[in-house]
Parts: C-alpha cells; sequence; structure tokens
C-alpha cells in the first residue's frame, strides 16, 4: 500500500479551490486507517418476494400480528430476522 500524501496548508479558499480542481483527494487518504462505519438508521434496500404459505399459517400470522399491533408483513419480517440471528449465534459457537 503506497503512503498517503500529507494535506497541504492553504493561505486561503481560493487557492484550496485551485488545488482540489487539478488533485486527487483519495492521495490524501490511509485507507488501511480508516474505519468501517454503520448507519444504523438507513432504511434497507427491500425486495419484493413472492411466498407462498398454507392458508392456516397465513391466518395464524394474522392473528399474532393483530395481537401485537403490526401488519402480518412486518411480523413476517421480523420472525425472519430473528432466526437469521439465531442461526448466527449458533454458527458463531461451532
Amino acid at each position: 500500500m503506497k503512503k498517503s500524501k500529507e494535506f497541504p496548508r492553504f493561505k486561503n479558499e481560493e487557492d484550496e479551490r485551485k488545488f482540489w480542481g487539478t488533485h486527487d483527494s483519495t492521495d490524501f487518504v490511509d485507507w488501511g486507517q480508516a474505519e468501517i462505519l454503520a448507519f444504523p438508521n438507513l432504511r434497507p434496500t427491500m425486495k419484493t418476494i413472492s411466498l407462498r404459505l398454507p392458508e392456516f399459517v397465513l391466518d395464524e400470522l394474522r392473528a399474532m400480528a393483530q395481537k401485537r399491533d403490526v401488519s402480518y408483513q412486518s411480523l413476517i419480517k421480523i420472525f425472519i430476522k430473528d432466526r437469521i440471528d439465531q442461526e448466527r449465534k449458533q454458527s458463531a459457537l461451532r
């Protein structure tokens, strides 16, 4: 990995504007020291899928969702996410 350059000092904003107009800012970043950030408040990208369920399962989901005051679609997403988290924990212990 090449060493990053040091940021120059500028006398004024005009000098800085000219400099960045002709230089690549990525030359001044040490990507090895960069932090990976999470943005937990961003909404994840959603993809529509078709899922066939037995009617009695859908009826139960609707009843459970109504008790929790959420849509049955949201409840399905919660259940799936919870199960994925469980599986990840179990596989990490193996």
